[in-house]
């Protein structure tokens, strides 16, 4: 059953496939490059494998894959184009031109292709509203070839990632739970790939995800709880590995944690209070806010570690859970 079926949706509209591209701002921004599918379709060539020479799913393939489960599962709702982001470029040259200089070469004898891709898919007709700011419903995948064995043949498997889950409007931070998200789907062909994107999407309960999410605006740090947990995931990193190893993990760096303290201070819409207080709800989105600067082969995981985080914080507020970060 299509959980998502009684989020907040416009009625009695027929709705078309959109040429309005999801979201009107990049949802990272780290070493990436926006690109449209058509421009993608057109010029950038297709890794294979060494030994026989056979495609790998190539970028467009998960893509499109991804839009028509969409498509299919939510009917009648409004379907955006995809939002593409790419990093580390592979170039190369065609056989004629294999002993020219590389600055001599004409536009016809190079070949490219990227390495890494990120894409959503923006539902814009399923929304919610949570601490005053719309969300709506995403999907999305995250495909790197460098995970793939291109030595081998045909029939290897070949990773990708996969999420369902919801943007907040007013920053573009991604919203992703471990119940909506794959983190290591291995398949060995297209067909195998579009069964589990269907699968996740028809499993995914949106009503859970958005009560937990929900939930965190009942939460609050104190100032002095929140300058004690920010320095302890300071200190995590550097922890020696047997108390490391007992502590859940926290996937953001240094870098990342300096950027929750200066928007803890000036961001419009998430920083504290007056009284330098801050509910878990704000808490959460400048950690999804800092998760924008991730690499794209992170970017997911860490998404999805910010929620963890964020629930141990507030089961601890509750006196369910005991926080090494809180302690």
């Amino acid at each position: 059953m299509n959980t998502v079926a009684v989020l907040n949706r416009p009625t009695n509209h027929t709705y078309l496939e959109y040429e309005e591209v999801s979201t009107d701002k990049p949802f990272m921004q780290a070493n990436t490059e926006g690109f449209s599918l058509t421009e993608i379709r057109a010029n950038h060539t297709i890794p294979a494998f060494a030994k026989d020479n056979e495609p790998l799913i190539s970028h467009c393939d998960f893509i499109d894959v991804t839009n028509q489960a969409v498509t299919d599962i939510f009917k009648g709702d409004a379907i955006l184009s995809p939002n593409i982001r790419l990093s580390h470029p592979i170039k190369g040259r065609i056989p004629d031109a294999k002993d020219k200089p590389a600055k001599e070469l004409l536009e016809h004898e190079k070949t490219l292709y990227y390495e890494r891709m990120a894409f959503i898919i923006e539902v814009p007709t399923i929304t919610a509203t949570i601490g005053g700011n719309q969300l709506t419903l995403n999907v999305g995948g995250v495909k790197a070839y460098n995970q793939d064995n291109l030595y081998n043949k045909k029939g290897t498997d070949e990773h990708f990632k996969v999420f369902i889950g919801f943007q907040n409007k007013v920053c573009t931070n991604m919203c992703v739970w471990s119940d909506g998200f794959v983190g290591d789907l291995k398949v060995k062909s297209i067909d195998q790939l579009k069964i589990s994107i269907y699968q996740l999407f028809q499993e995914y309960n949106s009503h859970q995800h958005l009560t937990a999410l929900k939930n965190f605006t009942n939460y609050n740090l104190t100032e002095r709880q929140f300058v004690q947990l920010i320095g302890r995931c300071k200190l995590y990193n550097y922890l020696p590995s047997q108390m490391k190893s007992e502590i859940p993990a926290l996937l953001f760096g240094d870098t990342m944690i300096s950027t929750v303290c200066r928007d803890y201070y000036k961001d419009e819409s998430f920083c504290r209070n007056d009284d330098g207080s801050i509910n878990l709800w704000r808490f959460y989105n400048l950690f999804t806010g800092a998760n924008k600067s991730s690499y794209i082969d992170s970017f997911l995981d860490r998404s999805v570690n910010a929620f963890q985080f964020t629930e141990q914080i507030k089961h601890a507020l509750d006196n369910q859970y005991h926080s090494w970060f809180l302690n």
